[in-house]
């Protein structure tokens, strides 16, 4: 899709034929009396398609516009009209566009061909667990057959933009302008969640004013927990947001190395903002996480960085009173920290720790494959399980063993695999690559202290980075590869 198929020389001559359809269109409209408001919008997406239509469905444009979706539009917020048997929303919608040119490409642009990414052996074990676990538990899924179309739908989608991204971006500088989209985009969401702990607006409960072919579903409310007003921005919970926008700092961070623009220094120190924002303790985990990969893989650069602490406290201090301070109190309650995990025993959303007792006896009772992938149902008034912060648990609980080493088995390839090329390369490339290391390992760690695959937007972050990780690594064994190859023939 990087190139449209047929005669390149009637591009202009269509886009030119487009353009003064619209225009005769628009001025009979005006003549006729009708209402010039309804029809331009729709005019200006078709001329900009017409004259642009090159640049639009170039793989880099898809994938940024994917990722833009992915950071504005909340995941279960939002929909689509129209009478489908599921919920069809903007990044569904997008996937299926990409996916079904992604499929075309295949078959006719000799370019485009599927890569091997490295990681293609935990993946197949995350299949095996998942399809495993279904068929171990028939009867339990034919009564949740629903649910767990709609989870698998999900897995599929996080596949298919992984083994996208691995397929279609070739180039560091394609990885890098990527990059630069997710950063930028965390940073406006993390501007507009730090807003939102100071006035309680959350501007993306407002989108169907401003896109009308959004119809908004339920809002979101973000739970107080004690701690006073917590932002969730686009995010389906503000632990989900603080985890999505921690897992670009290192991106930013990045960013400050290659480009040394003043930018990105800004865009760190608001996606840090952000984060503090959702007054969550998985946050503040994931960026002392952040901080020791940094620090195991460019130990002297992120030492010089340490004087820079100071004055980020007192951003946040200015930026979001009280928020130090709650955050303390709620690393260190009055009953304290283990206390508070074990307290409410048998009520919905019980402490972590309180979790683990029974769910280890859950997973004991089919413990290779669990009880089915998608089937334990948390909404209020369908629940048929426990709510638990605990991605870990859930994932043995429901997929047994074989789903727990498949995850860890990802998560701890690609971490090795980033770090090994942070460590060789010294230049730009060796510090997007750990900074990929940093995002992906906050994340697995993060897993221990909430529900991480329940929550869209952050899962198909971490697959996005999984997927430009892959990429780095396949363009270097490329160019290893085309060095050796004049050495063998002499």
């Amino acid at each position: 899709m990087k190139e449209i198929a047929g005669n390149a020389e009637r591009g202009p001559v269509v886009a030119s034929a487009v353009v003064l359809g619209a225009l005769a269109l628009l001025t009979l409209t005006v003549l006729a009396g009708y209402p010039v408001l309804d029809l331009a919008p729709a005019m200006a997406v078709g001329i900009t398609a017409a004259v642009a239509y090159r640049t639009l469905l170039a793989w880099q444009s898809l994938l940024a516009l994917l990722i833009l979706v992915i950071l504005f539009i909340p995941m279960r917020r939002y929909v689509l009209p129209g009478s489908l048997p599921f919920e069809l929303e903007p990044y569904r919608l997008l996937v299926a566009f990409v996916l079904a040119g992604w499929t075309a490409s295949l078959l006719v642009d000799p370019r485009v061909r599927l890569r091997r990414s490295g990681l293609e052996a935990p993946l197949v074990l995350l299949v095996i667990a998942a399809l495993g676990s279904l068929l171990a538990n028939s009867s339990r899924v034919a009564t949740l057959e629903k649910d767990v179309v709609k989870d698998l739908t999900f897995f599929l989608s996080f596949l298919v933009i992984f083994f996208l991204i691995v397929s279609v971006v070739r180039t560091y500088r394609q990885v890098d302008v990527l990059v630069k989209f997710l950063c930028g985009g965390g940073a406006v969401v993390a501007v507009l969640a730090v807003i939102e702990s100071r006035t309680h607006y959350n501007v993306f409960n407002h989108l169907a004013s401003v896109v009308p072919l959004l119809e908004p579903r339920e809002l979101a409310t973000a739970p107080e927990a004690g701690r006073g007003l917590r932002s969730y921005a686009s995010a389906q919970h503000p632990i989900a947001l603080g985890a999505a926008l921690v897992m670009l700092i290192p991106l930013a961070v990045y960013l400050v190395h290659s480009s040394r623009l003043r930018r990105w220094w800004l865009a760190a120190g608001l996606l840090v903002l952000g984060a503090l924002a959702t007054v969550s303790r998985t946050s503040v985990i994931m960026l002392v996480v952040v901080c020791l990969v940094f620090l195991w893989l460019r130990p002297a650069e992120t030492k010089r960085l340490w004087p820079a602490l100071v004055p980020v406290l007192l951003a946040v201090h200015i930026a979001l009173p009280g928020t130090l301070g709650t955050l303390k109190n709620s690393f260190f309650p009055p009953e304290g920290l283990i206390a508070e995990q074990k307290a409410n025993v048998g009520f919905r959303g019980q402490g972590r720790i309180a979790d683990l007792g029974p769910g280890l006896s859950e997973w004991a009772q089919q413990p290779l494959f669990g009880q089915g992938y998608g089937t334990r149902i948390v909404e209020l008034s369908r629940e048929n399980a426990q709510i638990l912060d605990n991605q870990w648990l859930g994932t043995l609980i429901e997929t047994g063993l074989a789903g727990v080493v498949g995850w860890f088995w990802l998560m701890s390839r690609s971490v090795r695999r980033f770090a090994r090329g942070a460590k060789e390369d010294p230049s730009p490339r060796g510090w997007l690559l750990a900074a990929l290391a940093a995002s992906v390992m906050s994340f697995a760690i993060s897993m221990f202290t909430y529900d991480a695959f329940a929550f869209i937007q952050v899962t198909l972050l971490l697959f996005i980075l999984l997927g430009l990780g892959c990429v780095l690594l396949a363009g270097e064994r490329a160019r290893v590869a085309a060095r050796r190859k004049p050495a063998a023939a002499r």
